[in-house]
């Protein structure tokens, strides 16, 4: 297909071997709910509904920001978890406002959720102490390489204009 050619996404990306391992790891922590009998969960659910355990109700924006993703993202995810049944939205306290709480099956599994959380963080120091070189160590040196010469500089280093 001459549309294909020459089709940069088609080439094996050096990121993308990262992408598949966090996909995997993801899908490793939902079937640890699928086995607990909580069918829906999402990984990506757990520290939204922890946080509002804690902090809630709260509205998206607050969330959001309690959580440092954009409101964008938080949307979406209170939307997946509204329609798994562990949120909803009631009104805020004016016309204009929402807020997401727990509904009573989100804040029955919120000692599962914490429980998981924790089990995450040893099961990734042992990940990090086992794989040679720990993950934690390199994303930290990204970090500061990144924080020193931003990648949106990088990029116009290395920019090809087409044409």
């Amino acid at each position: 297909n001459s549309g294909t050619r020459g089709d940069p996404t088609r080439e094996s990306g050096r990121w993308d071997a990262l992408f598949a391992l966090l996909r995997r790891l993801d899908a490793d922590i939902e079937a640890f709910y699928e086995r607990r009998g909580v069918p829906g969960m999402r990984s990506r659910f757990a520290l939204p509904m922890i946080r509002l355990a804690h902090d809630g109700p709260l509205t998206i924006r607050d969330l959001a920001a309690s959580l440092d993703r954009t409101h964008s993202a938080v949307s979406q995810t209170v939307a997946a978890m509204r329609a798994a049944g562990f949120v909803e939205t009631v009104p805020g306290p004016d016309a204009r406002t929402r807020l997401v709480d727990l509904t009573e099956r989100g804040r029955g599994l919120v000692p599962l959720l914490e429980a998981e959380w924790r089990a995450t963080e040893a099961a990734v120091a042992e990940l990090d102490e086992e794989g040679g070189i720990p993950l934690s160590r390199i994303v930290a040196d990204l970090t500061a390489t990144v924080a020193a010469r931003p990648m949106s500089e990088r990029l116009d280093a290395h920019l090809v204009e087409p044409g």
